[in-house]
């Protein structure tokens, strides 16, 4: 049964009969215009402000629109620069580009085989099979384990404890003499080549001539590191985020990146959430939180590049900048109304001037094509939470009821159905619970109902209880903490108490 098409409740048995759009947008029920801008803003690339109430589905427009946007075409990467290493230099690479690297990497890694395929004086050398009896084992055993005799060639003559420690010794000179690496030469096709073995824990890898030929090229290249990966997430979440988080920095090094001693500064640089965002979401709930961090927002989404240093003036990588990193990000912002004018007004001019702003729903008209949006709804909470079953049509028209209620009493709206659907589906996850706990297994009208009471906020049982918050205070305080502001109360301190603190 498809909400998009609309059907009646008359025709639903279960939620398990209701169809979940594949499509993240199309799950998102009441926020038309909210959607249809979404839409706009993946396809064209343009920011997004977000404003309402929690729990309207702010946060799931953001993650639904990132899921539009086509994967990430560009790696970032810094690289040393040896002329001048506090300054590393930016390399940005193509998706085309990387694969093909990748592919140039394989083949100078060489192949992986067994140890009993590779020349039997090779994986003597290397560790992997006992000289004296044949058997074979890791290399990290020095004593072979068939025979309980050291591995390698070791010759015991003149040990005076040869009778008590000659196991040890020899197994102690057999892993010290055992080589990681062995270079001979084969012939293949009737031509002599050279080739190198390598340990690589329980195999070996070979290496022939045309892979230690591109190994020795890729030595010659600038080290480097890959600061945003190609195959990443496109949905950024940087929600409070602090200046490090949000901006980068260059870690500590107690040795001053000394060359020896220390680590190199092009190693130390890490990305921030607006770099780890280039070409795809960055969603910030709670924007006006960031306070003067959104001028740095603001510079970059106006040049799309912002440079990564050291945030710490006492640490060694404040002496370290990497300029031009890239971060061409959508910005997905969301606040509540009353936070409007903290928003920093040169940020809100860019978004207005290239994308979009919406007032989300806080309520719909309550007719059959709604009803069917919220009993669709309630199968994504069910399916989603994966530990509670599928709830009955009569739970389902609870459900509505429920929501026709809270429309009515928050919003002031009749003939509506309430959008404030995180509560509500902390009402469905309450009703599951109680069926699950009794054994049944459709959550029914009367899981509903229990879970009603269940599910009332802390001033709602204070209003029950007392008959108003006020009330609740009065009766749950004493005279003294009464007498100081009730959120503070605990910290108040009165200096002609002798130093008692109240509460």
């Amino acid at each position: 049964m498809d909400a998009q098409r609309g059907f009646s409740l008359d025709e639903l048995e279960t939620t398990g009969d209701v169809l979940i759009p594949a499509d993240p947008l199309g799950r998102v029920v009441g926020q038309e215009e909210g959607v249809r801008l979404a839409r706009i803003a993946a396809t064209q690339r343009r920011h997004f402000l977000l404003v309402g109430p929690p729990g309207t589905g702010k946060s799931m427009i953001a993650q639904a629109l990132s899921l539009h946007l086509p994967p990430p075409e560009e790696e970032i990467r810094v690289v040393h620069n040896p002329e001048n290493p506090e300054r590393p230099m930016v390399e940005v690479r193509r998706r085309e580009a990387v694969i093909e690297e990748v592919a140039e990497m394989k083949g100078a890694e060489g192949e992986l085989i067994d140890p009993k395929d590779v020349p039997i004086n090779v994986a003597e050398r290397l560790g992997y099979r006992c000289v004296h009896c044949g058997h074979y084992s890791p290399p990290s055993e020095a004593v072979c384990p068939k025979c309980t005799q050291a591995k390698g060639a070791v010759q015991n003559v003149g040990n005076p404890f040869g009778d008590l420690l000659a196991g040890i010794f020899e197994a102690t000179i057999g892993q010290l003499s055992g080589k990681d690496r062995v270079t001979t030469t084969r012939k293949q096709f009737g031509k002599e080549e050279v080739v190198v073995f390598e340990r690589a824990g329980d195999l070996i890898k070979v290496m022939d001539q045309k892979a230690l030929e591109k190994r020795r090229e890729m030595e010659k290249v600038s080290p480097r590191k890959v600061l945003v990966p190609l195959d990443r997430n496109p949905f950024i979440l940087a929600t409070g985020a602090s200046e490090t988080e949000l901006l980068g920095d260059v870690k500590h090094d107690p040795y001053g990146g000394h060359p020896q001693l220390g680590t190199e500064p092009y190693e130390r640089v890490v990305a921030g959430a607006i770099h780890e965002a280039h070409g795809g979401v960055l969603f910030i709930d709670e924007l006006p939180q960031l306070g003067p961090l959104q001028r740095h927002i603001l510079t970059a989404m106006q040049e799309k590049r912002f440079p990564l240093s050291g945030r710490n003036p006492q640490s060694a990588g404040a002496s370290v900048r990497v300029d031009g990193v890239p971060c061409d990000f959508i910005l997905v912002g969301a606040c509540n109304i009353q936070d409007l004018p903290y928003i920093l007004s040169p940020l809100r001019s860019r978004i207005v001037g290239s994308g979009y702003e919406v007032l989300v729903e806080t309520t719909m008209p309550d007719n059959e094509a709604n009803r069917a949006k919220m009993a669709q709804f309630v199968a994504q909470e069910i399916a989603m939470d994966g530990r509670i079953p599928p709830a009955t049509r009569e739970a389902v028209v609870a459900i509505i009821e429920e929501s026709r209620r809270r429309a009515r009493d928050l919003d002031k709206a009749e003939d509506s159905l309430t959008l404030r659907l995180r509560e509500m589906g902390g009402l469905i996850r309450s009703a599951g619970d109680i069926a699950v706990m009794e054994g049944i297994e459709l959550i029914e009208v009367d899981h509903i109902k229990r879970a009603v009471k269940v599910a009332r906020t802390a001033e709602e049982q204070i209003k029950d209880r007392y008959g108003s918050y006020e009330g609740g205070m009065g009766a749950d305080m004493t005279r003294a903490q009464r007498s100081v502001s009730p959120y503070h109360y605990w910290n108040y301190h009165d200096p002609a108490d002798e130093g008692r603190y109240i509460g």
